[in-house]
């Protein structure tokens, strides 16, 4: 740089560059004093030159704060139960039909018994000569005609034809297949003259699903496991044929094991109802609710000015006589969510704020505001709200 280079630099270009740094401290919400006005005050009029800087007003609202987490889970019955046969046999009857609501204890499927009636009746039979067995060696017993031992093998004998009958009662029992719950059938199958058998590989004969309340079933994060209990709240939101539903619910089950895989719990919750359309298996959004603030001030983020040094502060416009000011007031930062911010006036700072006080909206770090510089306050455009546009 030649000497004269250096006379054009420190003449011209460093007095723009101090007027655009003063103009970006400004901005920022940084401490700018101003030179007196005519009046011999700070600020002048305006603050600026005379200056009335137009902004974007919103009152500090009051309300709740809810932090929320959002998952994406399934929809499941409150009971499923796929129908097997406990007795491998031939069917004999379907008494139901595809889709049918079925009642608890309702005959499904009848598989063939007669055979174990056969052993049934050879059983009864064997009891009934073992029931007279018993009643003569009581008599005998009583009279000291036989010994001890005898009589203890006759009613050893008894004892057995009891438990050989119930046991193929039982099984003759089980050979006809009941809706364990109130439900509805799925589809079926077998059919009459199919043979049925008990392995576990073995397709069932139907399932019965209980549709009278609904689940939802969803994975939660490790880190935020500790923040959700059986009573925890949710929203469901899910599209139907008829467009997009949301319902709410509880967590009644929160898993104690993380899956190492995922890194990740399992949550199940209630619906609190059932919206038309809803269907087990559905894919759903899930908003869960991991804590809620109470009642606390709140503005739109767009209201939070960082300063040079780290704080955190908003531009509250107070009203003398006619006119309005700005006045830069320090805030700790509380709870985000939904474009809000809670702020509770930080320690040291002398301003107070409540419901009732104004602060401009939005661009603070655009604008150029001074402490006691004059605003003109003006309501924040539609477009522009935050939280619902509560103002």
């Amino acid at each position: 740089m030649t000497l004269h280079d250096h006379s054009v630099f420190t003449k011209r270009i460093l007095p723009c560059l101090a007027a655009a740094s003063a103009l970006a401290l400004a901005g920022c919400g940084a401490s700018v004093e101003t030179q007196p006005g005519k009046d011999g005050k700070k600020g002048g009029k305006g603050g600026a030159g005379g200056r009335v800087q137009p902004v974007e007003v919103v009152n500090i609202q009051r309300r709740d704060l809810i932090e929320n987490l959002n998952l994406v889970g399934s929809l499941a019955p409150n009971e499923t139960a796929q129908i097997r046969a406990e007795i491998a046999g031939q069917i004999r009857e379907v008494l139901f039909e595809e889709g049918q609501q079925v009642k608890k204890g309702q005959l499904l499927v009848r598989v063939d018994d007669s055979e174990l009636r056969a052993q049934l009746a050879q059983a009864e039979a064997k009891l009934a000569l073992a029931t007279q067995n018993l009643k003569r060696i009581q008599s005998l017993t009583s009279q000291q005609f036989i010994s001890e031992a005898e009589a203890d093998q006759t009613r050893s004998a008894y004892d057995a034809a009891v438990a050989e009958a119930e046991y193929l009662r039982v099984r003759v029992a089980k050979m006809e297949i009941k809706a364990p719950f109130d439900g509805v059938a799925g589809a079926r199958t077998v059919s009459p003259g199919d043979f049925v058998n008990v392995s576990m590989t073995a397709t069932a004969i139907t399932t019965i699903d209980d549709l009278s309340r609904f689940k939802i079933e969803f994975q939660v994060p490790e880190r935020f496991v500790s923040r959700v209990k059986p009573g925890t709240r949710f929203k469901v939101r899910a599209r139907t044929p008829n467009g997009e539903v949301e319902t709410s619910g509880e967590v009644y089950f929160a898993s104690a094991i993380i899956d190492r895989a995922t890194r990740s719990t399992q949550v199940k919750g209630y619906l609190n109802d059932v919206p038309e359309g809803f269907r087990p298996g559905m894919f759903a959004n899930i908003e869960l609710e991991l804590s809620v603030h109470k009642n606390v001030l709140v503005v739109p983020e767009g209201s939070i000015l960082v300063t040079a040094g780290g704080g955190t502060q908003i531009v509250a416009v107070r009203e003398r006589g006619k006119e309005y000011y700005a006045d830069f007031v320090g805030v700790d930062l509380g709870m985000r969510t939904r474009g809000l911010v809670e702020i509770t006036p930080a320690a040291g700072a002398n301003a107070s704020f409540d419901e009732n006080t104004r602060v401009v909206a939005s661009g603070v770090g655009a604008l150029i505001l001074y402490q006691d510089g004059k605003v003109e306050p003006r309501a924040l455009r539609k477009e522009f709200a935050i939280g619902g546009g509560e103002q």
